[in-house]
């Protein structure tokens, strides 16, 4: 259970980049108040936190209902999280957060907490696809312990999260955009390898 909780932070965190949402936050808040800037990160964390818990609970009876196996989803889970992987490798923008035009909308809004941050940057597809693969299967009567502990580190994520963006200022000195990147390359080739397992696991299942 201790490897299944270990591996399941590391792809959350993966998944969910505080480091690149850092820069998106510092930009997006520029001008804004500290105490505004601080009241858009809670609330940000709290709404993307309440879209997390609402997959986790409802992700695998909506499935049952729609009649898509988990099989089926962790493949397109998958392969999902592999765009994401070579988004982050290649520094580029590949439309799986927002798009172009969602950007523009983002940068007139005095509010960003709900979007872009909650959703789609925080709560994005990928997180999404994470949580359904990871907690969706688990019941909360049958294994209790693992669903609490599976719950507890994507709140450790989201709570490392929202400490970056309340220190976004010195995080930005600190790093700088060039050095946001790197690490986020370097995460995306443990994320593609990791979405690479997910679709063969997909596959070993589904045949």
């Amino acid at each position: 259970m201790l490897g299944q909780l270990v591996k399941f932070f590391i792809v959350f965190f993966v998944v969910v980049e505080p480091l690149s949402i850092v820069p998106i936050f510092s930009s997006l808040a520029a001008g804004a108040t500290d105490d505004s800037r601080r009241r858009m990160a809670v609330k940000a964390i709290g709404i993307a936190a309440a879209i997390l818990l609402l997959f986790a609970l409802g992700g695998r009876p909506f499935l049952a209902v729609m009649g898509i196996s988990v099989q089926a989803f962790r493949i397109f889970g998958g392969l999902l999280l592999f765009l994401i992987a070579l988004e982050m490798v290649f520094a580029r923008e590949s439309g799986t957060r927002t798009s172009t035009g969602e950007q523009a909308e983002s940068r007139r809004r005095a509010d960003i907490s709900v979007f872009p941050l909650a959703f789609p940057l925080i709560a994005g597809p990928g997180a999404l696809v994470t949580i359904l693969l990871w907690v969706g299967p688990v019941s909360i009567a049958e294994h209790p312990v693992l669903f609490a502990g599976l719950a507890l580190c994507a709140a450790l994520v989201l709570a490392i999260t929202l400490g970056l963006m309340l220190v976004s200022g010195p995080v930005m000195r600190l790093l700088g955009v060039t050095g946001a990147n790197v690490v986020n390359r370097l995460f995306g080739v443990v994320l593609g390898a990791l979405s690479v397992q997910f679709v063969l696991d997909g596959l070993r299942s589904s045949f």
